[in-house]
């Protein structure tokens, strides 16, 4: 029985520590544990556009409201939820409500690329002249977002860091 005790409290002494380690993998993020798992790949974005010079906490807020608001247009209930995190309002959130949606890399890629296309339309793009090169993290990145995480509300978890165009990171590549 001695050895069992131990067993297992060692067992969730290894559990804690590596949950601990995958918070910290993604420092600063307040959100993994909570909304959706440590991501297991973060990409980095270099966006086409600046963002808006009128740009603020409101007007990224408006934006969530207004995809809530054609969200519950639709003739059936969306299987995700999307919602901003963060002091501003920087953290775009894309949640799902349902098993088997965004639990993958390829799923999650195909959603932005959905979300690209009814982008191209909004009257902030077309004011561009190239509304067809940009990507929905494109406008974005305009709105002010600093990252879009999207997860399965599970297991999976996919994180994309909006950089500016003006980031030196971003003039290296």
């Amino acid at each position: 029985m001695k050895h069992i005790a131990t067993f297992l409290t060692l067992f969730f002494v290894t559990l804690t520590a590596g949950n601990i380690a995958s918070v910290a993998q993604v420092s600063g993020d307040r959100y993994v544990g909570y909304y959706y798992p440590a991501p297991q790949r973060i990409e980095v974005y270099c966006a086409r556009v600046s963002p808006l010079a009128d740009v603020d906490k409101k007007r990224r807020v408006g934006f969530i409201i207004g995809i809530k608001s054609g969200m519950t247009r639709q003739s059936y209930e969306s299987p995700y939820a999307v919602f901003s995190k963060g002091g501003l309002a920087e953290k775009l959130l894309i949640i799902s409500k349902r098993d088997g949606h965004l639990d993958t890399v390829y799923r999650a890629r195909a959603l932005l690329a959905d979300l690209s296309t009814s982008a191209r339309s909004t009257p902030v793009f077309t004011k561009t002249g190239a509304a067809e090169e940009l990507t929905f993290l494109d406008l974005i990145t305009m709105l002010g977002f600093r990252s879009v995480t999207l997860s399965d509300g599970n297991n999976f978890a996919h994180q994309v860091l909006l950089l500016q165009p003006e980031n030196e990171k971003c003039k290296k590549m």
